[in-house]
Protein backbone atom coordinates (compact mmCIF):
# COMPACT_ATOMS: atom_id res chain seq x y z
CA UNK A 1 0.00 0.00 0.00
CA UNK A 2 3.03 2.44 0.96
CA UNK A 3 4.41 1.37 -2.40
CA UNK A 4 1.13 2.72 -4.10
CA UNK A 5 0.79 5.55 -2.55
CA UNK A 6 4.77 6.85 -3.37
CA UNK A 7 3.95 6.14 -6.97
CA UNK A 8 0.25 7.78 -6.93
CA UNK A 9 2.13 11.26 -5.40
CA UNK A 10 5.57 10.58 -7.83
CA UNK A 11 3.24 10.53 -10.31
CA UNK A 12 1.57 13.77 -9.81
CA UNK A 13 5.02 16.14 -10.15
CA UNK A 14 5.15 15.06 -13.92
CA UNK A 15 4.65 17.96 -16.25
CA UNK A 16 1.64 18.10 -18.36
CA UNK A 17 2.18 17.39 -22.08
CA UNK A 18 -0.67 17.97 -24.18
CA UNK A 19 -0.89 15.09 -27.21
CA UNK A 20 -0.88 16.44 -30.58
CA UNK A 21 -3.90 16.18 -32.73
CA UNK A 22 -3.69 13.28 -34.94
CA UNK A 23 -5.38 12.92 -38.36
CA UNK A 24 -6.26 9.67 -40.45
CA UNK A 25 -4.18 8.38 -42.89
CA UNK A 26 -5.82 8.88 -45.97
CA UNK A 27 -5.75 6.08 -48.91
CA UNK A 28 -6.25 8.07 -52.10
CA UNK A 29 -7.70 5.92 -55.26
CA UNK A 30 -5.96 5.91 -58.71
CA UNK A 31 -7.77 8.91 -61.15
CA UNK A 32 -10.04 7.32 -63.53
CA UNK A 33 -13.54 8.70 -64.77
CA UNK A 34 -16.41 7.25 -67.02
CA UNK A 35 -19.39 9.29 -68.55
CA UNK A 36 -22.21 10.04 -67.20
CA UNK A 37 -24.93 10.53 -70.00
CA UNK A 38 -27.81 9.29 -68.85
CA UNK A 39 -30.98 9.49 -71.76
CA UNK A 40 -32.93 12.28 -71.59
CA UNK A 41 -30.68 14.80 -69.24
CA UNK A 42 -29.91 17.89 -70.68
CA UNK A 43 -25.87 17.34 -69.45
CA UNK A 44 -22.91 15.04 -69.52
CA UNK A 45 -19.83 14.70 -68.32
CA UNK A 46 -16.97 12.48 -66.44
CA UNK A 47 -16.51 11.87 -63.53
CA UNK A 48 -14.70 9.44 -61.01
CA UNK A 49 -14.64 5.61 -61.11
CA UNK A 50 -14.34 5.46 -57.45
CA UNK A 51 -17.85 7.57 -57.46
CA UNK A 52 -21.34 6.99 -58.03
CA UNK A 53 -24.12 8.96 -59.72
CA UNK A 54 -27.56 9.12 -57.58
CA UNK A 55 -30.96 10.98 -58.60
CA UNK A 56 -31.53 13.46 -55.83
CA UNK A 57 -35.14 12.49 -54.76
CA UNK A 58 -35.73 15.23 -52.20
CA UNK A 59 -35.47 18.64 -51.60
CA UNK A 60 -35.73 19.75 -47.73
CA UNK A 61 -38.04 17.18 -47.93
CA UNK A 62 -39.99 17.78 -51.16
CA UNK A 63 -39.52 16.55 -54.44
CA UNK A 64 -36.75 18.50 -56.56
CA UNK A 65 -37.77 21.40 -59.63
CA UNK A 66 -36.80 18.52 -62.21
CA UNK A 67 -35.57 14.90 -62.75
CA UNK A 68 -32.20 16.03 -63.50
CA UNK A 69 -30.98 16.68 -59.84
CA UNK A 70 -27.96 14.61 -58.91
CA UNK A 71 -26.05 13.69 -56.58
CA UNK A 72 -22.00 12.57 -57.26
CA UNK A 73 -21.60 10.78 -54.47
CA UNK A 74 -17.99 9.68 -52.60
CA UNK A 75 -18.92 7.11 -50.58
CA UNK A 76 -15.13 6.05 -49.27
CA UNK A 77 -14.57 10.08 -48.56
CA UNK A 78 -18.17 10.07 -46.94
CA UNK A 79 -19.11 13.09 -49.39
CA UNK A 80 -21.02 14.14 -52.69
CA UNK A 81 -21.66 16.91 -54.84
CA UNK A 82 -24.79 18.11 -55.16
CA UNK A 83 -25.88 18.97 -58.44
CA UNK A 84 -29.22 21.05 -59.00
CA UNK A 85 -30.48 21.82 -62.78
CA UNK A 86 -32.10 25.04 -64.09
CA UNK A 87 -33.87 25.58 -67.26
CA UNK A 88 -34.18 29.25 -67.93
CA UNK A 89 -36.81 30.46 -69.24
CA UNK A 90 -39.39 30.87 -66.27
CA UNK A 91 -35.79 31.16 -64.20
CA UNK A 92 -34.61 34.01 -64.76
CA UNK A 93 -30.89 33.89 -65.51
CA UNK A 94 -30.24 36.95 -63.13
CA UNK A 95 -31.87 35.48 -60.58
CA UNK A 96 -30.59 31.89 -60.86
CA UNK A 97 -26.85 33.98 -60.73
CA UNK A 98 -28.02 35.67 -57.51
CA UNK A 99 -29.24 32.58 -55.72
CA UNK A 100 -25.83 31.18 -56.79
CA UNK A 101 -24.06 33.47 -55.52
CA UNK A 102 -26.25 34.10 -52.05
CA UNK A 103 -26.10 31.02 -51.35
CA UNK A 104 -22.51 30.74 -51.53
CA UNK A 105 -21.83 34.15 -49.77
CA UNK A 106 -24.07 32.14 -46.91
CA UNK A 107 -20.65 30.73 -45.68
CA UNK A 108 -19.07 33.52 -44.88
CA UNK A 109 -19.91 33.69 -41.18
CA UNK A 110 -17.52 30.81 -40.90
CA UNK A 111 -15.64 31.73 -43.79
CA UNK A 112 -11.95 33.54 -43.95
CA UNK A 113 -11.84 33.95 -47.61
CA UNK A 114 -14.25 33.67 -50.48
CA UNK A 115 -12.04 32.93 -54.06
CA UNK A 116 -14.00 33.11 -57.34
CA UNK A 117 -12.79 32.34 -60.94
CA UNK A 118 -14.60 32.34 -63.86
CA UNK A 119 -14.84 29.55 -65.80
CA UNK A 120 -14.88 28.90 -70.18
CA UNK A 121 -13.94 25.66 -71.43
CA UNK A 122 -13.18 24.28 -74.58
CA UNK A 123 -17.21 22.99 -74.89
CA UNK A 124 -18.01 26.87 -74.45
CA UNK A 125 -19.75 26.44 -71.32
CA UNK A 126 -18.98 28.98 -69.08
CA UNK A 127 -19.59 29.83 -65.16
CA UNK A 128 -17.65 30.75 -61.78
CA UNK A 129 -15.68 28.41 -59.47
CA UNK A 130 -15.83 29.15 -55.94
CA UNK A 131 -13.09 28.29 -53.14
CA UNK A 132 -14.46 28.72 -49.83
CA UNK A 133 -11.69 28.35 -47.28
CA UNK A 134 -12.50 28.08 -43.13
CA UNK A 135 -14.26 25.77 -41.23
CA UNK A 136 -17.01 25.75 -43.41
CA UNK A 137 -19.70 23.33 -44.72
CA UNK A 138 -18.88 23.46 -48.81
CA UNK A 139 -15.55 24.50 -49.54
CA UNK A 140 -16.05 24.13 -53.61
CA UNK A 141 -18.75 25.45 -55.31
CA UNK A 142 -19.75 26.38 -59.15
CA UNK A 143 -22.20 26.89 -61.73
CA UNK A 144 -22.61 26.55 -65.06
CA UNK A 145 -24.51 27.72 -67.87
CA UNK A 146 -25.21 28.38 -71.39
CA UNK A 147 -26.58 32.09 -70.27
CA UNK A 148 -30.14 31.14 -72.51
CA UNK A 149 -31.48 27.86 -71.86
CA UNK A 150 -29.46 25.70 -68.89
CA UNK A 151 -28.05 26.49 -65.32
CA UNK A 152 -26.28 24.10 -63.34
CA UNK A 153 -24.94 24.58 -59.96
CA UNK A 154 -22.90 21.85 -57.75
CA UNK A 155 -21.52 22.24 -54.34
CA UNK A 156 -19.30 19.87 -52.52
CA UNK A 157 -20.10 18.49 -48.96
CA UNK A 158 -19.17 16.14 -46.41
CA UNK A 159 -21.20 14.30 -43.91
CA UNK A 160 -18.99 15.43 -40.77
CA UNK A 161 -18.49 18.15 -39.01
CA UNK A 162 -16.90 21.43 -40.86
CA UNK A 163 -12.65 21.14 -40.10
CA UNK A 164 -10.46 22.28 -42.81
CA UNK A 165 -7.62 20.85 -41.65
CA UNK A 166 -8.94 17.17 -41.46
CA UNK A 167 -10.75 17.86 -44.83
CA UNK A 168 -8.14 19.84 -46.68
CA UNK A 169 -6.53 16.40 -48.02
CA UNK A 170 -9.82 14.98 -49.12
CA UNK A 171 -10.64 18.64 -50.87
CA UNK A 172 -7.59 18.95 -52.57
CA UNK A 173 -7.94 15.27 -54.04
CA UNK A 174 -11.50 16.17 -54.75
CA UNK A 175 -10.64 19.01 -56.59
CA UNK A 176 -9.06 17.80 -59.51
CA UNK A 177 -12.33 15.84 -59.77
CA UNK A 178 -14.80 18.83 -59.97
CA UNK A 179 -12.34 20.56 -62.01
CA UNK A 180 -12.26 17.07 -64.79
CA UNK A 181 -16.27 17.25 -64.36
CA UNK A 182 -16.23 20.84 -65.01
CA UNK A 183 -13.95 20.79 -68.28
CA UNK A 184 -15.53 17.86 -69.50
CA UNK A 185 -18.86 18.85 -68.97
CA UNK A 186 -21.25 19.43 -72.24
CA UNK A 187 -25.39 20.50 -72.40
CA UNK A 188 -27.17 17.64 -74.81
CA UNK A 189 -30.07 19.80 -75.66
Amino acid sequence: MCSLSVLLLSACNSPYVPKPTGYFNIDFPKKSYQTFNEPGFPYTFEYPTYAKIVRDSSFFGDAPENPWWINVEFPQFNGRVYVSYKKIGANKLDKLLNDAYNLTNKQSVKASAINDSLISTENGIHGTYFKVSGDVATANQFFLTDSSQHFLRGALYFDTTPNQDSLKPVNDFLVQDLMHLISTFKWTK
